[in-house]
């Protein structure tokens, strides 16, 4: 029996301090963690907050106990949120009808670590529906969805996940969600660098590098999902405001995009020439941090590398500054520094610290340097949609690959496929593609029905 292991690259798996083995797979698929599937809104029951989910006995309502959430109860909420996810995954759902009679994951044992919303339970209700068997765990602390992981606990899916998740309890749920009899993949995700290593026993698929996720999920997710996780957070008003944003890849054009039009004086920082000469034809200053640390109002990072701002940034910013994370992952931001005697770490509201420092000069910290977009607020679920239909396809591609296809390597996702992802929205607009004609696509060397770009395209 094929196994698949699907994951969100969260945290380098490769430290911590576990007892699993690591085993091979027979097909693999991983994707970065850019990848956003969340919400802040969560149902919450304040009697039961006091209680650690481990330390608690549930049961669905068949009798089933193989899963660990906040609180079963909840489920019925969790549902409302999933149908309503439903409406705005037009392409999972078409998925979901036209290949559901032919189940080819049939078999399959699918394990994920990502982002645990209504968006991924639709995803992983579709891969249910295509006949495989799911266990989940969340790779972010604060973004499950408490309700929707009481809704997929109650449909029969092994899931352990809750919102707020200390580290223990992170490595924890992964743990219980991996180590059980017939299911043995290999947690370690980070697959680009096992393939230079030459250590990467299975085929991988690159989801996150994908044309549909970069292009779709990167920008326009970001570009709508920065202001609202920064004014559910801060009620700050953006006119005005100086904003360094830190990287200018897709993630970084959305988020410099959207301050830009909310009356922002934005300025970017940027290793790559390329990106950095796109910043300033789009009307950016570039600068270095280090140029601007003292004036800037708010601090965005979104460049995937670590120690971004370090505290020798944080020790310059001004009185009241926001700094927040739309990047890879908790590495850009230097929290661990600010965590000395000497500071003082006062919660205003749900993932909003003050760092207090021993002149009275405040900085706030958004989510301790998480996503902010996961962490605190909502994200489109349509583009979402557009990266999950990525997922599942890449999903089927390897688990039905003929031996020999794939070998022990990463590799992107056919530019056909990235097509026939965005092919399945354009409805939702009443979108009408033109059609090439014989001499047409002769004079350009194409197939009429695509794909359109080479392979290397992004």
């Amino acid at each position: 029996m094929k196994k698949i292991q699907f994951a969100d690259q969260k945290q380098e798996f490769n430290k911590r301090p576990s007892k699993i083995g690591r085993r091979s797979l027979s097909r693999s698929i991983s994707q970065s963690s850019t990848d956003s599937y969340s919400s802040a809104a969560s149902y919450t029951d304040s009697s039961d907050d006091e209680t650690s989910p481990r330390d608690k006995q549930q049961k669905n309502s068949k009798g089933n106990g193989d899963f660990c959430i906040k609180n079963i109860k909840q489920a019925d909420f969790g549902r409302r949120e999933i149908e309503i996810a439903e409406q705005e995954m037009p392409a999972l759902m078409a998925l979901r009808k036209r290949a559901q009679g032919e189940k080819p994951l049939a078999g399959a044992k699918v394990v994920g670590c990502t982002h645990i919303t209504a968006q991924t339970a639709v995803l992983m209700e579709t891969l249910s529906a295509l006949g495989a068997q799911c266990r989940w765990a969340a790779c972010n602390i604060y973004s499950t969805q408490n309700e929707v992981a009481a809704a997929l606990a109650e449909g029969g899916f092994s899931v352990f996940a809750w919102k707020g998740e200390s580290e223990d309890d992170f490595w924890w749920c992964i743990d219980r969600c991996v180590n059980v009899e017939g299911w043995q993949p290999n947690m370690r995700i980070n697959c680009i660098m096992l393939s230079k290593a030459g250590k990467l026993c299975v085929p991988a698929m690159n989801v996150n590098d994908s044309v549909t996720k970069q292009k779709f999920d990167n920008l326009y997710c970001c570009r709508e999902s920065i202001l609202d996780g920064l004014k559910r957070t801060t009620d700050v008003m953006f006119g005005g405001k100086q904003v360094v944003v830190c990287g200018y890849g897709e993630v970084g054009k959305g988020c410099c995009a959207a301050l830009k039009a909310m009356g922002s004086i934005v300025y970017v920082t940027e290793i790559d020439p390329i990106c950095a000469l796109q910043a300033c034809m789009d009307g950016f200053r570039l600068v270095k941090l280090n140029e601007v640390i003292r004036q800037v109002d708010i601090v965005i990072t979104c460049t995937g590398n670590k120690n971004v701002v370090v505290r020798e940034y944080l020790d310059r910013m001004k009185n009241g500054c926001i700094v927040c994370n739309m990047g890879h992952s908790n590495t850009e931001i230097d929290v661990a520094s600010l965590r000395t005697p000497e500071l003082t770490w006062e919660r205003v509201r749900s993932q909003v610290d003050h760092v207090i420092w021993p002149d009275g000069k405040r900085v706030v910290l958004l989510a301790e340097g998480r996503l902010l977009n996961l962490s605190c607020s909502t994200v489109p679920t349509f583009v979402l949609s557009i990266t999950a239909t990525t997922q599942a396809l890449a999903l089927i591609e390897l688990y039905n690959a003929p031996e020999g296809r794939y070998k022990q390597d990463v590799y992107l996702l056919p530019k056909k496929m990235d097509e026939y992802v965005a092919s399945l929205h354009l409805p939702t607009f009443d979108a009408h593609l033109t059609e090439l004609t014989d001499e047409q696509a002769k004079y350009l060397g194409l197939n009429k029905n695509g794909p359109f770009k080479p392979n290397y395209y992004r």
